[in-house]
């Protein structure tokens, strides 16, 4: 079995070939193809390369399925005794893709 890991949007995602996988928000229309190439490490059967920081070759090919928003995320904070408190909502934009070949 072989897995990618890789870095996208300041996180880091462990990948098989047809994962599903919700990056941020890329501005793609669905069907179109993305190729990611900030590698970390590919494994492939059963060994691994890592990068120093990234792969060299190395790209992972995926296929955008839509874009959406997230769930809703309420932040509230509230003092005590002081008639003061805050509530702030946030969702996340979102891009849905799934991982069609990892090339290393």
């Amino acid at each position: 079995m072989s897995y990618a890991i890789f870095k996208h949007g300041g996180k880091q995602y462990k990948v098989v070939e047809g994962d599903i996988v919700l990056l941020d928000k890329m501005d793609k229309e669905p069907k179109a193809l993305v190729e990611l190439v900030e590698v970390l490490a590919v494994s492939k059967e059963g060994k691994l390369s890592c990068g120093k920081p990234f792969v060299n070759g190395a790209k992972i090919e995926a296929e955008v399925i839509n874009e959406g928003r997230g769930k809703k995320v309420i932040t509230f904070k509230k003092r005590r005794r002081k008639d003061s408190k805050t509530k702030r909502g946030f969702r996340r934009d979102f891009t849905r893709v799934r991982i069609t070949k990892i090339v290393a």
